[in-house]
């Protein structure tokens, strides 16, 4: 079971005798359904619905939680919390010494080591953007391996993105970085801070830009490559990996372009796009008229 060492991923603890009320009113994640032992997708939203910090949530202990976020990041995420903190009895912190891991499998690899495997995935959180039967757990702790490569092409097959890699922060909506697919946003739950944009995305169905998985017959280009249909801009490369990438693209615009037999193109490369197998929503049966912005 491959591991590799997370090195710009910090960790903030959140806890006190309000920590799961105070977290529930901000994040879009419903920690009621947040069982021990998961690492469950979130993101702390602007008034306005677009993310401002994603992060992975976990518990820890009966009434703290630990908040997975990029490093660089990490300072203004905990100032961002604070602002929020007002009366409620939490404590909120950075960890001094962040040490993040992570290790994965897919069903191909289970039956080669099941025993070693299930193993590692017992000492750490699944990481619940992965769905069943591909396993990734996080670990807090220091693990052998340091395959980072080989890690985020594991992600980007999985066609799991993440903010600095594949998405600006204050640049995306929920919705279009699949957490609404992977149970990072609660659609049951009270308020929260850009709720209503989120709801009403949702309900009215207008999420046209999402990640799609990129593919080619030769290497791709940068990250932030342009993708053109027709010469027109449709979206944007993510994470590369060799022949593979993470794409943000308009869906609307993606199955015009198939539809009608035109070539997507980044940086002169031949792109195809597909869904992630996991993700439930589907291309549009109508698509945009050509000067849709």
């Amino acid at each position: 079971m491959p591991t590799a060492q997370l090195n710009d991923r910090a960790l903030i603890s959140v806890s006190g005798a309000d920590a799961e009320h105070f977290l529930q009113n901000i994040v879009t994640a419903d920690l009621d359904v947040l069982a021990a032992g998961e690492a469950k997708p979130s993101a702390l939203l602007a008034p306005q619905g677009k993310v401002l910090f994603d992060f992975l949530v976990s518990r820890d202990g009966e009434s703290g939680f630990i908040l997975e976020c990029r490093a660089d990041v990490a300072g203004d995420f905990l100032r961002r919390l604070m602002l929020y903190r007002l009366r409620a009895k939490v404590d909120i912190s950075l960890q001094e010494q962040s040490l993040v891991s992570v290790s994965w499998r897919d069903d191909s690899e289970a039956s080669v080591s099941d025993s070693s495997s299930s193993q590692t995935e017992s000492t750490g959180l699944r990481d619940l953007r992965f769905p069943p039967p591909t396993a990734v757990a996080r670990h807090y702790e220091q693990m052998p391996g340091g395959n980072i490569a080989a890690w985020h092409a594991f992600r980007i097959a999985n066609g799991v993105a993440e903010s600095g890699s594949d998405y600006q922060l204050g640049d995306a909506f929920p919705h279009d970085v699949l957490l609404d697919q992977m149970g990072g946003v609660g659609f049951r739950k009270g308020c929260y801070v850009g709720q209503e944009v989120v709801s009403r995305m949702q309900h009215r169905g207008t999420a046209r830009r999402r990640v799609l998985i990129a593919s080619a017959e030769s290497e791709l280009p940068a990250p932030g490559a342009d993708i053109l249909a027709d010469g027109r801009s449709i979206g944007t490369l993510g994470s590369v990996s060799g022949k593979s990438a993470l794409a943000i693209v308009r869906i609307d615009k993606v199955k015009a372009a198939m539809d009608d037999g035109v070539p997507i193109l980044a940086d002169g490369v031949a792109l195809s796009l597909s869904i992630p197998e996991w993700a439930k929503f589907s291309f549009p049966q109508e698509t945009a008229a050509a000067g849709d912005a």
